[in-house]
């Protein structure tokens, strides 16, 4: 008899289909379906679920990166395209996460840039690639329409929707066949609000990946923590307003006192120590997406989740 984990949960996680590979009509060298899940990960093996994707994250103008990553990376941040390519044959990433930074700087406006940015990264990587655009409502309808036009056929995730700058991005993503990161502050019936009001204007539940905000570990991040559980919870007890996948990205951590006031010849490892433990985290709690942004925690997270189904994998055995 099998180790029956259940909790009396019948709701199902709804799948996303994130990248198109050629035979789909796309490019990508893979293409990913997530979520699906039944229960949390990591519990038992009759009903496994895959580790998280990683996804790594660059940008389009590093002068607001963390130097962490900036010295790490070196030549590499000034050329998108590069750093994603070896995002995919050197980091060992699953995914590429392009944050388009220069649409932070001051009366920008050069979205044709942005477009052919995109383009390049694209034709670098064979990865599914998450979009993260504009912070700003004045351009956030011309920057998502060009990158949603420039991933036509590739199935790409943009983001970010918030309840107070949505519909932008959802346009983008009907027009294109995009999903769509649904963030929200650190709050279930927030993150519920804005799933309903992307499905009320035409985003399919299947197109929604939920993102409930990530701080640091140690500055916030329990917070994190406890929302994600209680989405999860709630999709698993069959509420299918949240039954979405999740995505974490704890960038923050690359930014906190600790990793900032580290020694010099320590600082790397203090960053993907922090940035690390805190995606182990998220992933226990649900997330079906991880976004890092120190090269090194790639592979020292794709490790400790082996590490957990492993023993997973072994826990249930000796109760059988």
């Amino acid at each position: 008899m099998g180790f029956d984990l259940q909790f009396g949960w019948t709701g199902t996680v709804s799948e996303v289909v994130l990248g198109r590979t050629r035979a789909e009509g796309g490019t990508r060298s893979v293409s990913y379906r997530i979520g699906g899940g039944t229960t949390l990960p990591f519990l038992d093996t009759d009903r496994p679920s895959p580790s998280p994707l990683i996804a790594f994250e660059c940008c389009d103008n590093p002068r607001i990166w963390s130097t962490i990553v900036r010295d790490y990376c070196g030549d590499l941040v000034n050329d998108p395209a590069e750093w994603a390519k070896t995002a995919e044959t050197v980091y060992g990433a699953d995914m590429v996460r392009l944050n388009l930074t220069s649409t932070k700087e001051r009366n920008f406006s050069d979205v044709a840039a942005l477009k052919k940015t995109v383009e390049s990264v694209l034709s670098a990587t064979t990865l599914p690639l998450i979009i993260e655009g504009s912070n700003e409502p004045k351009i956030d309808s011309e920057v998502f329409l060009a990158c949603g036009e420039a991933g036509q056929g590739e199935r790409l995730l943009l983001g970010t929707a918030e309840a107070s700058r949505y519909r932008s991005i959802a346009a983008a993503a009907l027009a294109y066949d995009h999903s769509v990161i649904a963030q929200s502050p650190i709050d279930i019936n927030l993150a519920k609000q804005l799933n309903i009001l992307l499905r009320e204007i035409g985003v399919a539940r299947d197109h929604i990946i939920i993102d409930p905000y990530t701080g640091a570990l140690g500055y916030g991040f329990e917070y994190s923590f406890s929302a994600m559980e209680r989405i999860r919870f709630s999709a698993l007890k069959g509420d299918a307003d949240l039954a979405m996948p999740m995505c974490c990205a704890p960038a923050d951590s690359l930014t906190i006192k600790e990793v900032r006031d580290a020694p010099a010849d320590a600082r790397d490892e203090m960053a993907v120590q922090w940035e690390v433990y805190t995606s182990i985290a998220a992933a226990v709690a649900g997330a079906e997406i991880i976004c890092v942004r120190h090269p090194r925690s790639v592979g020292v997270l794709k490790e400790a989740f082996a590490g957990l189904k492993s023993h997973s994998h072994s826990r249930t055995a000796e109760v059988r």
